[in-house]
């Protein structure tokens, strides 16, 4: 088995079927793991829902906060925002039940050495205990109450991470870790306003992945979510958001050996950002 890792799709299906067929990629022998934000943004958010969805279980794809975002719309708990390209999926005949899949994904996904989350982990998470966390959201998004839950997740508080923390609160923390983080202060706060690369005057903050005694360096930790930051391939983490939907490339990372793959991407969302 051959296990591959995408970047973030944001509703690019025909790179996505370039850089399969460049893989020679075999459903019955390979595997494909996405880093989330399969939706929004680009042309075809539904043709990439449907194409995810019929690999079954030779994919994984882990929750991003577009398609966090794509659950809160469909339920009318969130209006439709100028950018989005979610029209389609809407309007599916098969729609209930892609966002009934959808919303069953996991937040992450650990296997051996590796671990898939959308965008990053705090620092004083190990692993194990990341994923005990997440299993907390996927509980509650795949029970009854899911919309309930939706209807309180938006905000960027609490900032800081607490093992007291309880109900919403402790939700939305854990939430905004693994869908929206790029940077923390250097006191392991997230700061979840910006948006640019690392380094830029304008930021105190540290890229997630840099910050001192990290406790997850156990795992090389695959995401996605920072356009901006590009491909990056460290010792331990792979950030594989090459900015497909700003007219870049859509990039595949061979996980045994990262041999990296990527497929031109024509743009469909306007200036980045």
């Amino acid at each position: 088995m051959t296990l591959y890792a995408v970047g973030d799709l944001q509703g690019c299906l025909e790179p996505l079927e370039r850089l399969v067929d460049d893989l020679a990629f075999d459903p019955a022998r390979d595997r494909l793991w996405f880093v989330g934000d399969l939706v929004n943004r680009g042309p075809d958010s539904l043709g990439c829902l449907r194409f995810v969805k019929s690999l079954g279980s030779a994919a994984v794809t882990v929750l991003g906060n577009h398609d966090l975002h794509l659950l809160c719309v469909a339920e009318g708990i969130e209006k439709a925002r100028p950018r989005d390209t979610l029209e389609a999926v809407l309007a599916a005949p098969d729609r209930d039940e892609l966002i009934d899949w959808l919303r069953r994904r996991p937040l992450m996904h650990v296997e051996g050495a590796f671990a898939l989350v959308h965008a990053g982990l705090l620092p004083e998470w190990p692993v194990a205990k990341a994923r005990a966390l997440a299993g907390e959201v996927e509980a509650v998004l795949q029970a009854t109450g899911w919309r309930r839950f939706l209807s309180r997740l938006y905000g960027n508080e609490p900032a800081r991470w607490n093992d007291a923390l309880a109900g919403d609160d402790r939700l939305r923390a854990i939430v905004n870790a693994m869908t929206r983080l790029r940077v923390c202060t250097p006191d392991g706060a997230m700061d979840l306003s910006f948006k640019g690369e690392p380094g830029e005057k304008y930021s105190k903050g540290i890229p997630w992945f840099d910050m001192p005694s990290r406790a997850n360096a156990t795992h090389a930790i695959v995401c996605g979510h920072w356009s901006a930051l590009g491909l990056h391939v460290g010792e331990n983490v792979l950030s594989l958001d090459s900015g497909c939907v700003w007219g870049r490339s859509l990039t595949a990372v061979r996980l045994s050996d990262r041999r990296v793959w990527q497929a031109p991407c024509p743009g469909s969302a306007g200036p980045e950002g």
